[in-house]
């Protein structure tokens, strides 16, 4: 498995590109699955996940072709091969589920294996299947594997429009219901939806293809469905949580960086707590500047919360910048029961961190030092990098697959702005 040595102790300067949202790439994909015209995303991130996806959408009938040197991928799903989305292939990635909405809406049926993903917490899938079943569809779990249809009796096979309230909020079941919901019978309106930027993005392309949506990015959405969908060409939003987490790099080891496409509307929570701390955070043509005003780093205290609140993904970011404050902060949990999975690495390099329940208690230590450390999820494995670049001596970081499936080129943005960087690769077995 591939490792990354970082040596601690620079200060950043340059320029950040910041590539296409992979969280809001992955539904777009699945969202080929209700036409059977040509579809195509640009600002598309060189990612694991998007060959996942892609794997998962050809297994299902659908041509995929992914120019990553333009970011650009082009989809069409001329009929629906195969029903069944298999375990060898979800098992990678938990959005994978998202394609059980679209095949519903599209044919009637599909069958979708329980998915797999980074293990931070249960993440049930019960929420997308409920809504289902409340706009009709029938669903048998068996084997691990959720066997859904829509009897003719129900309107021909169609789904139907309901209104639907979410227990809690769910950015992955808002999605699936999204897509779902645009070829539906009726009008579907989803009460206490998720509001992220994804969201809005997701229900752009679809009224791009003709759907008909209203209130996307408000907690009520109203969809009417339609009888067929078009193609069409949609460019992917800028990556929030990579955003997010590039601009913690300049926070924790000073220095001056711009995040070239960036904007002040996708992180505006993260930029409060950094302001907080002792950042300035400016909008600029070219993106979000961010540098360390003068002094030490402020303790601040947060409560991760749905979107607009403070963003569970870039929880541990921030946890690896307020190892280095000048005080004591508090960093409640409240999104993934399992998301403090990095804390015993970060001790390692010498961070002071008590748990209780939900609530992490930081108290700031003077320096951090190098350690071998080993990421256990895709942000924990940011989170390290960012306290290896303002470590004394090396940090080597293991299974930093978990970061290729969310960072693209990771090495090579942090190098152009100084940093000591480098991937050793290897075929060692951890």
């Amino acid at each position: 498995m591939d490792k990354i040595a970082v040596t601690g102790g620079t200060p950043l300067h340059g320029t950040i590109p910041i590539s296409g949202s992979k969280n809001a790439c992955l539904p777009l994909m699945t969202a080929a699955l209700l036409t059977d015209q040509s579809f195509t995303l640009t600002n598309v991130p060189n990612l694991a996940d998007m060959g996942t996806m892609s794997a998962l959408l050809r297994s299902l009938g659908a041509e995929v072709t992914h120019d990553t040197d333009a970011q650009r991928m082009d989809l069409r799903v001329r009929r629906l091969s195969s029903p069944l989305a298999h375990y060898d292939i979800v098992r990678k990635m938990r959005a994978s589920i998202l394609v059980l909405g679209p095949m519903l809406a599209r044919d009637g049926a599909g069958t979708v294996s329980l998915p797999g993903g980074c293990a931070i917490g249960a993440r049930p899938v019960d929420l997308h299947l409920k809504g289902l079943e409340a706009m009709g569809a029938t669903l048998d779990l068996r084997d691990g594997y959720v066997h859904a249809t829509v009897p003719r009796s129900v309107n021909g096979g169609r789904l139907r429009g309901v209104s639907y309230r979410f227990p809690f909020v769910s950015v992955g079941a808002t999605e699936n219901l999204l897509m779902a919901a645009t070829l539906a019978k009726g009008t579907t309106r989803l009460v206490n939806a998720a509001r992220e930027p994804e969201i809005v993005d997701l229900a752009n392309c679809l009224i791009g293809m003709g759907a008909r949506i209203e209130g996307a990015g408000t907690s009520t959405i109203e969809i009417e469905g339609v009888e067929a969908l078009s193609g069409t060409e949609h460019a992917v939003i800028a990556d929030r949580i990579e955003l997010g987490s590039f601009m913690i790099a300049p926070a924790i080891t000073g220095g001056d960086v711009t995040l070239q496409g960036g904007a002040l509307s996708l992180v505006s929570t993260l930029a409060e707590a950094l302001d907080a701390a002792g950042m300035s955070v400016e909008d600029t043509p070219q993106g979000l500047r961010v540098r360390r005003r003068n002094g030490a780093i402020k303790p601040v205290s947060l409560t991760t919360e749905p979107f607009p609140g403070y963003a569970t993904d870039l929880q541990a970011q921030m946890m690896a910048l307020m190892t280095l404050a000048d005080g004591t902060s508090t960093i409640t949990e409240q999104i993934f029961e399992n998301r403090f999975m990095h804390v015993p690495e970060l001790t390692r390099m010498g961070a002071k961190i008590d748990i209780v329940g939900s609530t992490a208690t930081v108290t700031g230590v003077d320096a951090l030092r190098g350690a071998p450390v080993m990421a256990t999820d895709l942000r924990a494995s940011i989170s390290l990098l960012l306290a290896g670049l303002a470590a004394e001596g090396e940090t080597i970081v293991s299974r930093v697959y978990h970061l290729d499936r969310g960072y693209e080129r990771v090495e090579e943005k942090l190098r152009a702005c100084g940093a000591q960087i480098e991937r050793i690769t290897g075929d060692d077995h951890e």
